[in-house]
């Protein structure tokens, strides 16, 4: 089947080979771009909390070197990756979710007060400070970049809803799809899309397509990619 991959690179070429391991054919189109944001970033701090790979692609190389010798802790693996690239050392990966990042702060054993950077894009999902606000850690959260929809369809995109070889589109999140089904609707394709199979990471993804009105709208059973793909 070939698969329409809205989300943003690098994850867009990650799930096209994932649906490639299953016999898909991924027609990667992004409908959002990274733009940096110019953030005022002060100090001292005690260590950065890194939960994207991107964040660290975002950050002016003079900042990040102004950074490098604190510990850096990273939501997973591939975020640990991107900070080694940019010259941390000491990297501690939670290699899990928000919560087990959250938690491998807590247990490093900073002192009360200790303020840590937490760099990152303008909408996050779940709330570090929050989490750490028991430890009495202090959790500065800077914006360093933003993701910008596009305004027209990007050329794969248009193709495929053109030439009917679609089966299916992939909705990651519900900012996602509103901008799918806003492009449907004022830039053609919605007959087609309508059509296709519309697998949803989410209720909350599912219900941004309400608007265009499409035949066969399936939500994962968890909100995970794994779940996503098990369901097309």
């Amino acid at each position: 089947m070939r698969v329409l991959v809205t989300r943003p690179e690098p994850e867009a070429s990650r799930t096209a080979e994932a649906l490639a391991a299953r016999g898909h054919e991924a027609v990667v189109a992004p409908l959002f771009a990274a733009v940096p944001v110019a953030a005022e970033i002060g100090g001292p701090f005690a260590a950065l909390a890194v939960t994207s790979p991107r964040t660290i692609a975002m950050m002016p190389a003079g900042r990040l070197a102004a950074l490098v010798a604190l510990p850096a802790f990273a939501v997973g693996d591939r975020t640990a990756g991107a900070l080694a690239d940019a010259g941390f050392t000491d990297i501690r990966s939670a290699a899990g979710n928000l919560r087990a990042l959250s938690a491998l702060i807590a247990a490093a054993g900073l002192p009360r007060g200790a303020r840590i950077l937490h760099p990152g894009g303008e909408d996050r999902a779940g709330d570090l400070a929050e989490a750490l606000a028991p430890s009495g850690l202090a959790v500065v959260s800077a914006v360093v970049y933003r993701m910008a929809p596009v305004t027209e369809w990007p050329e794969a995109a248009a193709r495929t809803l053109a030439d009917g070889t679609l089966g299916a589109v992939l909705h990651y999140s519900p900012r996602a799809a509103e901008v799918f089904c806003h492009l449907c609707l004022t830039l053609g394709g919605a007959a087609v899309a309508r059509r296709l199979r519309h697998v949803c990471l989410s209720p909350a993804v599912a219900a941004m397509l309400e608007p265009l009105g499409p035949s066969c709208v399936i939500t994962a059973q968890r909100p995970d990619e794994a779940a996503l793909l098990a369901a097309l």
